[in-house]
């Protein structure tokens, strides 16, 4: 009654007055439309008829039903818009397919009906995948980092090589993509983007980019580090079916349990090859005069007069062994994510045959071998077609 008795100053003011009162009770009568959906990106699960499973990324799985005006396109691994876009017909949609789904529902929002399906293709995906990690293989270095200078975007890290043990300088420029692998995660893609102000000496690294005609100084095109713990020492167990092994840890003195899961990497050293290796870590040349080629199942994996390259890639191309082919009294070496203080920590790599190398170098020397790598492929998510 204050408001209209104010309003009867002038005519203008009533005019003002009545606009609002009829603007507030439109407002009360009418109903608050109901909240978008937001888009779910995921994997799909099954596809049949007009309906498709996808199991999202974070863990739930959704029901999604197609019509004729649901927009079904086609982008490239790596996308970050919908440029490259092309419709494909639904029979082109597979499990395993990596989609954002754009959509609304209703009830418990179980089920959707998609107003867009945006799909990269598993068989893109593994292909860009492969070739990224030959790239990585092929222009890789790996090591320990002993020293950061952020101010000028050096990274000083310890790597052992065909040559024997060499400190490499990594330039990092303001185009070189940096990233961390996630905490408790073995999984490269999984790896943030991150800055020169995480990496710690200490931690591993892994570098992409171009080698310096000196062997001294890499150029990185893209650096992934994290910190993580390194294990010596013998195994004590070995439980295939749970996927674990027991490891006495001749540094730390205690036991180290040891979760392996389908990402862990796990290979043996030729013995020839570990003699190798041990022999360069103590600076001495090998006893065939520094030609001495390794081979496994046929395969050559290093010259010793090649003089290039780490020994992460010599060790990518050995054959995978089994969980099982571990045998309780055996040397291994690990890297792993966790801590010491960690009832359990989970492997990145178990590397077997290492006595030759535990035998003559310390620990921390032996474990310079050894880099993150399990590297499958980063920017292959839809999310980037949003």
């Amino acid at each position: 009654m204050e408001r209209l008795g104010m309003c009867r100053k002038s005519i203008i003011m009533q005019v003002i007055c009545l606009a609002l009162l009829l603007a507030a009770e439109a407002a009360a009568q009418t109903p608050a439309a109901p909240p978008k959906t937001p888009p779910i990106l995921g994997t799909i699960k099954t596809v049949s008829g007009d309906t498709m499973i996808v199991a999202a990324d974070t863990g739930t799985e959704t029901k999604v039903t197609l019509s004729s005006l649901t927009r079904l396109l086609r982008v490239p691994p790596g996308s970050k818009d919908l440029s490259q876009a092309v419709a494909i017909p639904l029979s082109e949609f597979q499990p395993g397919d990596r989609v954002l789904v754009r959509m609304h529902c209703t009830g418990d929002a179980t089920a959707c009906e998609a107003n867009a399906v945006i799909a990269m293709k598993k068989s893109d995906i593994a292909e860009k995948q492969a070739h990224e990690r030959e790239e990585w293989q092929r222009h890789g270095i790996g090591g320990l980092v002993k020293s950061v200078d952020a101010v000028h975007g050096s990274i000083i890290i310890g790597t052992m090589t065909a040559a024997g043990k060499k400190d490499v300088a990594v330039t990092v420029a303001k185009n070189t993509v940096v990233r961390r692998y996630a905490s408790g995660s073995v999984k490269f893609d999984d790896a943030k983007l991150s800055s020169l102000a995480e990496v710690q000496p200490g931690d591993q690294l892994r570098a992409r980019g171009a080698r310096g005609a000196d062997e001294a100084s890499f150029a990185a095109d893209e650096v992934v580090t994290g910190a993580f713990l390194n294990i010596a020492g013998t195994v004590s167990a070995v439980d295939a079916s749970a996927g674990t092994i027991t490891v006495n840890d001749l540094a730390a003195k205690k036991s180290e349990f040891v979760k392996v899961s389908a990402d862990t990497q796990l290979r043996k050293l030729p013995q020839s090859m570990a003699q190798m290796m041990a022999a360069r870590l103590k600076g001495a040349a090998p006893a065939s005069g520094g030609t001495a080629p390794i081979t496994q199942g046929a395969q050559v994996v290093v010259t010793g007069g090649q003089g290039r390259g780490d020994f992460q890639q010599l060790l990518s191309r050995l054959p995978a062994t089994a969980l099982s082919d571990f045998q309780k009294g055996e040397a291994v070496m690990i890297v792993a994510t966790g801590s010491q203080k960690d009832a359990q920590v989970n492997a990145i790599t178990i590397l077997g045959g290492v006595e030759p190398l535990l035998q003559s170098t310390s620990q921390e020397e032996a474990s310079s071998i050894l880099t993150p790598w399990s590297l499958s492929s980063g920017g292959t998510d839809a999310a980037a077609a949003q």
